[in-house]
């Protein structure tokens, strides 16, 4: 997608060909989590086991060393149980099961560790994949503002369809935010990216969620 160039999902596309790049989207995806699989858990749990080693040969002829790698084992085994929650959120977040999506919304931000504002008057009973679309939405934002930028996210339930508004301090040509239009549209929905108004990238969408 080109900076500068809004893109709508459109109703000239054939099913077959939204089909297509749905399919091809859920494969990247899974390829993406397999990629943070590896550079992420895998290489903790690899150290983890490299450590355990060391610190067993260590634990009778220099018990303070052993000390000392038990400590970074432990920190290794706290880093591969985090970066599994993130993934399992990912997958599935179980909170939006237990806390809807408000909660939903405002755990991710505060697990992402970004400058992040979350306003939301929804109500309940958003369905379950309307929530998931804003949710992978918000995601994406959070992961492109990082530590140092701000991502904002408002979300409204009017007339059958609940709207949402993304701001995000990111270049509008970076990103995985493509995929957001043929999901909308094989729920019925839409949605624009475009240039934000004081920079970085919009993303507003309306989904149907019924009265």
């Amino acid at each position: 997608m080109q900076a500068g160039k809004p893109r709508e999902s459109g109703e000239l596309e054939s099913p077959r060909a939204l089909l297509r790049r749905l399919v091809l989207a859920a494969d990247a995806d899974r390829r993406a989590l397999e990629r943070e699989l590896h550079d992420g858990v895998q290489q903790h749990l690899v150290a983890v086991a490299v450590l355990a080693q060391l610190a067993a040969q260590a634990v009778d002829s220099d018990p303070s060393a052993a000390r000392a790698l038990l400590e970074d084992l432990g920190r290794d085994v706290q880093r591969a149980l985090d970066d599994a929650a993130l993934l399992a959120q990912r997958i599935y977040p179980a909170t939006l099961d237990v806390g809807g999506l408000t909660v939903l919304l405002r755990s991710a931000a505060s697990s992402a560790g970004a400058r992040a504002s979350v306003d939301v008057a929804a109500g309940s009973g958003v369905p379950a994949e309307v929530a998931m679309t804003v949710y992978l939405c918000w995601l994406d934002a959070l992961e492109r503002a990082g530590g140092e930028g701000r991502a904002t996210i408002e979300v409204r339930r009017s007339d059958g369809a609940l709207d949402f508004e993304v701001m995000a301090d990111a270049d509008l040509s970076e990103g995985r935010l493509d995929w957001l239009h043929d999901r909308a549209e094989a729920l019925g929905g839409r949605v624009t990216i475009s240039p934000g108004a004081g920079g970085g990238v919009r993303v507003s969408g309306s989904l149907p969620v019924g009265r």
